[in-house]
């Protein structure tokens, strides 16, 4: 099955925005073409498999717990620690995922990190479409 990637609300959609229109006008720095290919492969393994090996998508507890929502993250870049995290959950819609943050890997998860993430909201489900359970 593959997924429709969605950016959260209105944080992720308004990067996402900016980046993509920054990219197509070649207007990226080079730590920012770097990110963007990171993350443009990330999403494509999110949407085809989210249990991708690569991603290492796992759910966050404390997040899930938080949001009353599955909330997953998933690395940005394999085999690197301290490399960004994608955070998403499944919807609105059944055959969505929604990217509701992009993070540093919070490093101290004994000291509340996952508190400190702040998360987009998932867009409205779509008129008429199954809504994910």
């Amino acid at each position: 099955m593959t997924f429709k990637i969605r950016m959260g609300l209105p944080e992720m959609a308004e990067f996402w925005a900016d980046l993509s229109v920054r990219k197509q006008q070649g207007g990226l720095d080079r730590d920012e073409e770097k990110f963007f290919k990171k993350l443009v492969k990330a999403l494509a393994f999110l949407s085809q498999n989210p249990r991708h090996p690569g991603l290492a998508s796992h759910e966050i507890d404390d997040l899930t717990r938080r949001h009353g929502i599955k909330i997953f993250q998933s690395y940005l870049e394999n085999n690197t620690p301290s490399a960004g995290r994608l955070f998403w959950a499944y919807g609105p819609d059944a055959g969505d995922i929604t990217i509701l943050a992009i993070e540093p890997h919070p490093e101290d998860q004994k000291r509340g990190a996952y508190q400190r993430i702040k998360l987009s909201a998932l867009p409205a489900a779509t008129p008429g479409k199954k809504p994910r359970n």
